[in-house]
């Protein structure tokens, strides 16, 4: 696959709870990760990750393509819509 994903940064600034990412390592393993706002990421399994991507308010999609056919989709996610002051 020689589609490249173009990816157009934030003109405004937003504040997040959760970034949850995905990676396709080159065995094409796919591996899954939460990090919360201040804490370490960890590793979370595929039905969390699924879960959180259908239910959570998403703010914010980052595809970041490698070199290698390496894939990782971030998400940057809000629990609260009301306690977290947004623009839009």
């Amino acid at each position: 696959m020689n589609a490249e994903i173009r990816y157009v940064p934030s003109p405004i600034g937003f504040s997040y709870d959760t970034i949850f990412s995905a990676l396709a390592n080159q065995s094409g393993r796919m591996q899954y990760y939460k990090e919360e706002m201040g804490s370490v990421r960890i590793r979370i399994g595929r039905n969390e990750f699924i879960s959180a991507f259908n239910n959570l308010e998403i703010i914010a999609i980052k595809p970041i393509q490698a070199p290698a056919p390496v894939f990782q989709l971030k998400f940057y996610a809000i629990k609260n819509r009301k306690l977290n002051k947004l623009p839009v």
